[in-house]
C-alpha cells in the first residue's frame, strides 16, 4: 500500500545517511525507521539499500526511488500552494512575457521570491503568439503581451504602459526625418510598429517606413541597442529596454514632443481569478516603474490602465 510517510522516511535516511540521526529528525524510534524502509521496500519489491557495515550505499533502484520521492515532495508542495489562491506569500508563479517586458520584470520577481521564499516561480520569454496558445494550453497562468487579443476562452486587459524612445548613436547631430533616413532603421520583432506610432504622432511629414533603409533585424530586443551604439543606425524602443541596455550611455534619446506609449495586457483563461501573489507582484511592479521615473512623489498620473 501506498504511503507517503515512507518516502519521507527514506528521504531523511538518505540526506542524513544514519538511522540514529534520520530517528531524531523525525521524532521517531530507530525501529521505526526500520519499519518504514522494510515496508517502502515490500511495497516497491526491491531493495533500496545496500547495508555495508555501518555505512549505507543505494542501489540503483534506490537512486531511482529517492529521484522519485524528491519529485513528489516538490509537486506536493507546488500543487497544496497552487489551490490557495489568497495566499500572498506562497504558490507557484507562471507566466509569460515578451523579452522587452521581462528585462526588468524578471529580476524584480525574483527579488521578491527572494523575500518570499514560498514562492516559486517559472518565469518564459516569448512572443505574443506563442504566448496565448500557451495560456490556452495550461502552460502559464498568466501573459503578458504587447497587443490586445480577442478569444472566447481568453479573457484579455490592459495593465500597463511605458513610453517609446526613439534611440540614435550617441553622435547623431540631426533631429529630423531626413537625418533618420540617412542613418537607416534597426529594426527586431514588433520594431516597425512602435517606430510608426512614434513618428507618426511627431513628425507631420512621415509616410511610411519603407522610406527609411533598412540597416539590420534581431528577433531579441535586448540586443538591437548594440547595432544603435556603433553607429548603424536607429531604433525605436521601449523605455524598459534602453534602461536595462548595457549599451545606454553609448546611445541617446532624442527628445520628442508628443509621448507615446506602448500598453501592455494581461491574458488568462477566461473565467479565472487572479490569485493575490499575482496581483500583488503585478502592483509592486508599477509601483517600483513610478518611484523610478517619477521619484517617490505624487508624480504625474500613472498610465497603467
Amino acid at each position: 500500500m501506498f504511503n507517503a510517510r515512507y518516502f519521507r522516511t527514506f528521504i531523511t535516511l538518505v540526506e542524513t545517511g544514519s538511522f540514529t540521526r534520520t530517528a531524531h529528525r523525525l521524532e521517531m524510534t530507530q525501529p521505526g525507521v526500520s519499519q518504514h524502509v522494510r515496508k517502502l521496500e515490500e511495497y516497491l519489491g526491491k531493495p533500496l539499500l545496500d547495508r555495508q557495515g555501518r555505512r549505507l550505499v543505494l542501489t540503483e533502484s534506490g537512486r531511482r526511488a529517492y529521484d522519485y520521492a524528491l519529485k513528489l515532495f516538490a509537486e506536493h508542495e507546488q500543487f497544496r500552494h497552487s489551490l490557495d489562491n489568497d495566499s500572498l506569500e506562497s504558490g507557484e508563479c507562471r507566466l509569460a512575457s515578451p523579452g522587452s517586458v521581462g528585462l526588468m520584470l524578471y529580476p524584480f520577481i525574483l527579488g521578491q521570491q527572494q523575500m518570499q521564499p514560498g514562492l516559486t516561480v517559472s518565469y518564459s520569454f516569448a512572443f505574443n503568439a506563442e504566448i496565448v496558445a500557451d495560456v490556452l494550453g495550461g502552460r502559464h497562468d498568466l501573459g503578458i503581451i504587447t497587443e490586445a487579443v480577442r478569444h472566447p476562452d481568453l479573457d484579455c486587459k490592459a495593465w500597463h504602459q511605458e513610453p517609446l524612445c526613439l534611440v540614435v548613436p550617441a553622435d547623431f547631430a540631426g533631429n529630423g526625418l531626413a537625418d533618420l533616413m540617412g542613418i537607416g532603421f534597426i529594426s527586431y520583432s514588433g520594431g516597425e510598429d512602435h517606430a510608426v506610432a512614434l513618428l507618426k504622432a511627431n513628425f507631420p511629414d512621415f509616410r511610411s517606413m519603407s522610406h527609411f533603409p533598412r540597416q539590420g533585424f534581431t528577433n531579441e530586443v535586448s540586443m538591437v541597442l548594440d547595432a544603435v551604439a556603433r553607429g548603424l543606425g536607429f531604433t525605436v524602443v521601449s523605455r524598459v529596454v534602453l534602461e536595462t541596455s548595457p549599451w545606454q550611455r553609448q546611445v541617446k534619446e532624442l527628445s520628442l514632443p508628443q509621448p507615446v506609449h506602448e500598453t501592455l495586457h494581461l491574458v488568462m483563461r477566461a473565467g479565472e481569478q487572479m490569485p493575490r501573489r499575482y496581483v500583488r507582484l503585478l502592483e509592486g511592479y508599477c509601483e517600483q516603474r513610478r518611484h523610478e521615473r517619477f521619484g517617490f512623489g505624487e508624480g504625474p498620473e500613472r498610465h497603467e490602465a
